[in-house]
C-alpha cells in the first residue's frame, strides 16, 4: 500500500512539475527513479498516463481523469492531517515554503529553521526563487511575497507580515568625492545603482521637500538584477543605492554606508504570506505565519 501511495505522489508531482527531470529535482530522486515509478504505476493500472515525445510530456485522457482524482484524494489527506494535528496541539508534518532568494536566505529561513529546532517533528521544504510561484499548481503550503500583491483569488489567503523600510545610501568615499545630492528629485552629477529584473528598472520612491513620496525614474550606467550586488557596489563607492534597511543595516552601523535624507519620511515595501484556502488550517502553517509576523524585520503589530 505504501508503494502505491508513493507512486501516486510521484505521478502528481510529475504532472505539477511538467516533466520527469523537474519532478526528480523536487522529490530529490533521480530522473530514472521517477520514470520507473510512473512505469510501475501504469503497469498496475493497466493504462498509459502520459503521451511521451522527445520534447514534451502530456497527460492522456485516462491520465487527466486519474490526476484529478489523485489531487482530490491528496487534498482530503491533508485536510485530515490538519484536523488531527489541530486536535493534538503538536506541531508536526511537512511544510513547503517558497520565498525570494535573498530575503529568504537572510530573513525568513533563519526564523523557520529556529522554529524547526524548537519542534523536532516539523519538516521543512524551503524553496528559494525570485520567479513568480504558482502556489496551487506547485503545491506550496506557504509563499512569502514582497511588494504589491496581484488581484485576490478565491484559492488563496494572505496576511501582511512586515513593512520593510527602504534606505537611500552611499559610501563615505563616494560622498566625499561627489558630495551629497541636493534633492531627492534630482541626481544630476551622481551615479545611481539601479535594481532591474526582466528589463524592468525599479523606480525609486523618495520624499520631496514637503515629505510627499514620489516615484523617481532614473537612468544609469549601473544596473543589477541582484540586490546584494547593488549593496556591494554602493559600499565600494560606485554610486547611490536605494535598498531595504534589513540588507544594509550592518553596513550603516559599521560606517561603510551612510543613509541620506534620514530626516524625511521613507518608503516601505510590504511583505505578505500567502497560502491555499483549506477548511482546516494546519497548526504548523498557523505557527509559521505567527512566528514570521513577530520576528521578521519591520514586523507589523497584529
Amino acid at each position: 500500500m505504501l508503494d502505491r501511495l508513493d507512486g501516486v505522489a510521484v505521478f502528481v508531482e510529475t504532472v505539477d512539475a511538467g516533466g520527469f527531470a523537474r519532478a526528480a529535482e523536487r522529490l530529490a530522486l533521480t530522473r530514472s527513479a521517477v520514470a520507473k515509478a510512473i512505469a510501475r504505476l501504469e503497469t498496475r493500472l493497466g493504462v498509459r498516463l502520459f503521451h511521451r515525445t522527445t520534447r514534451a510530456l502530456s497527460l492522456t485522457e485516462d491520465g487527466q481523469i486519474y490526476y484529478e482524482r489523485c489531487v482530490r484524494a491528496m487534498d482530503e489527506l491533508r485536510e485530515a492531517e490538519a484536523l488531527l494535528e489541530s486536535g493534538r496541539h503538536e506541531v508536526s508534518g511537512r511544510l513547503r515554503v517558497a520565498m525570494p532568494v535573498l530575503f529568504g536566505r537572510l530573513c525568513v529561513a533563519p526564523i523557520l529553521l529556529e522554529l524547526a529546532r524548537e519542534h523536532p517533528k516539523l519538516e521543512l521544504d524551503l524553496c528559494f526563487s525570485d520567479r513568480p510561484t504558482d502556489i496551487v499548481a506547485e503545491r506550496i503550503d506557504l509563499a512569502i511575497r514582497n511588494g504589491k500583491l496581484g488581484p485576490a483569488t478565491g484559492q488563496l489567503r494572505s496576511r501582511r507580515l512586515s513593512s520593510q523600510r527602504k534606505v537611500l545610501c552611499a559610501s563615505p568615499h563616494y560622498l566625499a568625492a561627489h558630495g551629497r545630492p541636493a534633492d531627492t528629485q534630482s541626481f544630476d552629477g551622481h551615479d545611481a545603482l539601479l535594481y532591474w529584473r526582466a528589463d524592468y528598472v525599479q523606480p525609486w520612491t523618495l520624499p520631496d521637500a514637503e515629505g510627499k513620496l514620489i516615484e523617481v525614474t532614473l537612468s544609469s550606467r549601473f544596473r543589477f538584477d541582484d540586490l546584494a550586488v547593488v549593496a556591494d557596489a554602493a559600499a565600494a563607492g560606485l554610486g547611490i543605492a536605494w535598498l531595504p534597511h534589513w540588507l544594509v543595516r550592518d553596513s550603516l552601523q559599521g560606517g561603510s554606508l551612510v543613509a541620506l535624507f534620514e530626516e524625511r519620511p521613507h518608503a516601505s515595501v510590504e511583505c505578505h504570506a500567502l497560502w491555499p484556502v483549506s477548511q482546516h488550517m494546519p497548526l504548523r502553517l498557523r505557527l509559521a505565519i505567527d512566528t514570521l509576523v513577530s520576528k521578521l524585520p519591520g514586523a507589523v503589530e497584529r
